[in-house]
């Protein structure tokens, strides 16, 4: 990156593959915390944010793991921040990793009518010389939290993310909201962009995600509104929510194990909305979303029937035959 004066905070979410050693053996320079435990998106940015403020930072600039940074960007945002003290959430325009020049997103909007919300321009593609070309940086409703540039004295008259939202979305969204009341506003900056691996860890359309999503938005609306418009948001929410369960349940296209998983997902997060069950999923909810863990059994099986495949494939049939008896009999 151009911008000068920065220092790289990797925050290891317990992971489990090797990447705090791949990194302090590849990059020894870059410091490392790791939180003993997942967090999630908001106890792992938390965890990071609490640290640059004790090492004293001016701005911290949250980056998910599944994102390209241009090199310009961080000096754009802070070009930003520095001319615009109202600006408590700087965030960059977002393109899509695997197709350069269509949008992810420029800021997002809350649409309280609808009680959703929605990424501007999505979806939409840019001309290759719109990305070189120079735009004037606008308030957002919200800046969608995969990378956005965070001032100090706002954290410090906010607050952090709020946990109760763990991941899934909907906290960035409410993040604006505790922003707005203190007097800041949340800015895209489209000359400012990065490429985003969208849902690389929890996927699209994933049951998580389908619980985290009809979870938080309910927790979300329920929250940031009040009066009747509080009780009508979320009875929008919860009706097109149950259609869509019934959906998934009686519609021969969707009768498969993806489908229904979604739909259990749905049904706990209603439970979990209305029994105040906030954070983390439950176990029970772990086990509707990706179904009961594996015997290492059930594993060594998997791989012998993967690797025996790989072998069919490249026709080494004599010693398929001779792998599979093995594995029948270790498996026997």
């Amino acid at each position: 990156m151009t911008y000068p004066n920065f220092r790289i905070l990797l925050v290891d979410n317990d992971s489990s593959d090797g990447t705090v050693d791949a990194v302090r053996a590849e990059f020894p320079n870059v410091e490392i915390v790791e939180t003993g435990a997942n967090l999630g998106y908001t106890g792992g940015n938390n965890v990071g944010m609490k640290h640059c403020l004790e090492a004293g930072a001016d701005y911290v600039f949250l980056l998910n793991n599944d994102t390209i940074i241009h090199p310009e960007a961080l000096t754009r945002l802070v070009d930003h921040a520095e001319a615009t003290p109202s600006a408590g959430v700087i965030g960059p325009k977002q393109y899509f990793y695997s197709d350069r020049l269509r949008i992810a997103g420029c800021g997002s909007v809350i649409d309280w009518d609808g009680a959703t919300i929605y990424h501007r321009r999505r979806g939409e593609m840019d001309e290759a010389q719109e990305i070189h070309r120079a735009s004037e940086p606008y308030p957002v409703d919200y800046m969608d939290g995969c990378a956005v540039l965070v001032r100090r004295d706002y954290l410090d008259k906010v607050g952090l993310l709020d946990e109760r939202f763990h991941l899934g979305g909907y906290e960035d969204a409410e993040w604006s909201r505790r922003g707005l009341a203190a007097g800041y506003q949340e800015w895209n900056v489209p000359n400012s962009y990065v490429w985003h691996k969208v849902s690389a860890k929890a996927g699209v359309g994933s049951p998580l995600t389908t619980y985290y999503m009809t979870r938080n938005q309910l927790l979300f609306f329920w929250t940031h509104s009040s009066g009747l418009a509080r009780w009508t948001r979320c009875i929008r929410i919860l009706g097109r929510t149950v259609r869509t369960i019934g959906a998934w349940t009686l519609k021969p296209k969707y009768r498969r194990a993806g489908f229904f998983r979604k739909r259990d997902a749905n049904i706990l997060a209603i439970r979990d909305f209305f029994f105040g069950r906030f954070g983390p999923m439950g176990p029970d909810v772990a086990l509707a979303c990706f179904g009961p863990p594996k015997s290492s059994a059930e594993e060594d099986r998997a791989e012998d029937q993967r690797h025996i495949g790989d072998l069919q494939s490249s026709g080494q049939s004599a010693r398929s035959a001779r792998l599979v008896e093995r594995a029948n009999a270790a498996h026997s």
